[in-house]
Parts: C-alpha cells; structure tokens; sequence
C-alpha cells in the first residue's frame, strides 16, 4: 500500500491508541520519547485514547514517566472512562452495577457515582479482568438472564504485551454472550462513543483530526465510521499482510510510531 502523505499535513490533533502503539507491555516502541517530541514541538494536539480498561487515567499517566513520557491525565481517555460517561445516559447515579473488570473500570463507575454490587444490579459491565472466574461469570450470567443490561468496554479479543497476546475483554464478553445467548453493547473503538468524546476533548475537526492505531477491526473500523484520517502501525496487532487482505484499508500505514514522525517532520 502506498502512503500518500499529503493527508498529514491538514492534521492538528491526533487521537492515539496505547498497546500496540507506544509500547507492549511494560516495553516502549522505539522512538517513544521523540515521537512525543515531536508532538510537542509542532504542535498538534492528542488524547491518548485506549481500549485498555484496567487502568486509571492517572496509572497511564505513571506508566509513560516510567518510559521517560509526561501527559496529563486530561489527555488520557480510557474505555472505562467513556462506559461511565455513557451510563450516564441510561441511569442515575446511585444504581447498582455489577463489575467483571480491573480497578480502571471499578474506579470510573464508582467516581460517576455508581454502586457496584452483585445483588440487584441493573447493569453488568465487562472489561478485561485478569482475576476472571467462574464465579464471576456465573454472578453475570444470572442477572443478565434476569434483565440486567449487558455492557462491554472494549470488544478487543486480545492484548498485545512484551511475552505475545494475552486474552482481552473480548474474551470475557464471548463467554458471556455464549451462557447467555446476549450480545453486550460496546462502548469502546470501535463505536462512535469514544471517538466523539475524544473528537470533544480536543476541540478538533473531523477534517484535522487523525486516529493512530494498531488494530484495523478497532482502531481503523472506529476512525473510518468517525469520518476521520487513520493511521495503522505494524508494531502491535496487524500485520502487513492483513492489511493487503482487509475490506477498510487505513489512508496510512507506517512501521512504527518513529517511521511517523520520521516522515512527518519531512513535511
């Protein structure tokens, strides 16, 4: 695929994946520290917008100083973030919620002033959870199948880190929706929800905003139906191969995030 390059220069704010994108795991992408750089010194504008539920904004902000970058926890918008935002839209606060999910999805939905409870809930909202249990799944599956509603951060089936791919939140919500015959609304990429909500943070266009990614299925999908520039790296979840194969292609590709700027500062 051919890169026209062309599409960077109306960009003045970018909206920008994590895993797969600046580091996997607890390991940085090369170029990581000019890549931000460069963002800083242009300059264009970001939200660091993640699938990723497990953390709160201000732990993303604690894991990019340990990779020697500095953010804001306003530039920071996590799943979990935007599935508390949006049960706003459904509930008031004070309604019980039942939480499959790490403290990044426990802590958004309590700080919009949720009660997590397994008895009663109304709601049942899944991220990914490293402590997933039969248990737990049992508790879900009873008070989905009892009329609870069915919410899932992120549909992400895995995770990319420094040892390979690791099961995701797309995992939990498959084994849900297979004991319970329901499938969950999803707020995460690649919905409109959290692309507004970034889109709204930045005070951005449709026309000068870019999505960077590394997942054609979220990231791309999400940034195309947003009306927006995308961008995929090779350096997390795709590979060039699925992206000569898939039916959206993203209007750039490049190996890395330092393969971008290394071409953007050209400009």
């Amino acid at each position: 695929m051919q890169n026209n390059i062309d599409k960077l220069r109306p960009i003045e704010n970018l909206i920008i994946d994590m895993d797969g994108v600046l580091y996997r795991g607890d390991e940085a992408i090369p170029g990581l520290k000019e890549f931000f750089a460069f963002l800083r010194g242009r300059p264009v504008d970001f939200i660091l917008a993640t699938n990723n539920s497990t953390r709160t904004a201000r732990q993303y902000v604690d894991k990019l100083a340990r990779m020697g970058v500095e953010v804001a926890p306003s530039e920071i918008l996590t799943s979990a973030q935007a599935t508390a935002i949006y049960l706003e839209t459904l509930a008031p606060p004070g309604t019980k919620v039942y939480v499959i999910g790490e403290e990044g999805l426990e802590a958004a939905v309590r700080e919009r002033g949720y009660i997590i409870s397994r008895d009663g809930a109304e709601f049942v909202v899944v991220g990914m959870d490293r402590g997933f249990t039969y248990d737990k799944l049992k508790v879900a599956t009873l008070l989905i199948r009892g009329g609870a509603r069915f919410i899932g951060s992120n549909p992400d089936k895995t995770l990319p880190t420094e040892a390979g791919f690791i099961p995701g939140a797309g995992a939990m919500l498959a084994a849900l929706e297979a004991s319970t015959g329901v499938a969950p609304t999803i707020v995460g990429k690649p919905e409109r929800t959290i692309f507004e909500l970034a889109l709204a943070k930045l005070g951005g266009s449709r026309e000068d905003t870019a999505v960077i990614g590394d997942r054609l299925d979220t990231d791309i999908l999400g940034g195309y139906n947003a009306g927006l520039t995308t961008i995929l790296v090779l350096s997390g979840a795709t590979t060039r191969q699925g992206v000569d194969s898939a039916s959206i292609k993203p209007d750039l590709v490049f190996e890395d995030i330092q393969h971008l700027y290394k071409v953007w500062r050209q400009l």
